[in-house]
Order: C-alpha cells, then sequence, then structure tokens
C-alpha cells in the first residue's frame, strides 16, 4: 500500500491530519530499512514523539495498524503483530523503570 493511498484510507479520518503527516514523513524515512533495523527506528521516533508532544491514543493506533496491514501477506501482518507485541513491551518497561517526578 502506498503512503498516498493508506493515508486516505476512510478508518483513519478521525486522526488529526499533522499526526498523520508524520506518519507519512516516519513511513518514508523507514523504506528500505532492514528488520534489524526497524526497532530503534521505531523507538527513536517514539521519543521524538514525545518530545514534540504528539501521541496517539489507543484507538488511533489500533485504526492505523489496521490500514497498515491491508494488502500484506500472512507472513508481514504477523511481523507487524510481532513488532507491535515487543514495542508495547519495551514501553511498559520504561514506564516502569521511569522515575517519579
Amino acid at each position: 500500500m502506498s503512503n498516498e493511498s493508506w493515508i486516505n484510507n476512510p478508518a483513519l479520518g478521525g486522526i488529526d491530519p499533522a499526526k498523520l503527516q508524520m506518519l507519512v514523513k516516519l513511513a518514508e524515512q523507514a523504506q528500505g530499512k532492514k528488520q534489524n533495523e526497524m526497532l530503534p527506528f521505531l523507538m527513536a521516533a517514539a521519543s521524538q514523539s514525545k518530545t514534540n508532544r504528539i501521541s496517539f491514543d489507543s484507538a488511533e493506533t489500533d485504526a492505523i495498524i489496521r490500514v497498515m496491514k491491508i494488502g500484506k501477506s500472512p507472513e508481514e501482518t504477523a511481523r507487524i503483530d510481532q513488532m507491535c507485541a515487543l514495542f508495547r513491551q519495551l514501553q511498559n518497561v520504561s514506564s516502569k523503570t521511569r522515575k517519579p517526578q
């Protein structure tokens, strides 16, 4: 699915256009990255999003993931699911190890 087509999916209609534009830029930057490069890339992107105070609620995240899976092979969707699970685990560990402010 090209950047132009997924971004216009009606399932993403309720998401702020600035957030979607950020996702388009991330997708472009991710092009050509190897699988072992993706997790560090996504972690850096998440950190940058926090710095810029951009966040996605769970409904937005679920919608984006569903749209990104459209047209993918079962193997690709399984990799997306694995990456999402790993990312959630890392976020949970990170939130548990942060010191109270």
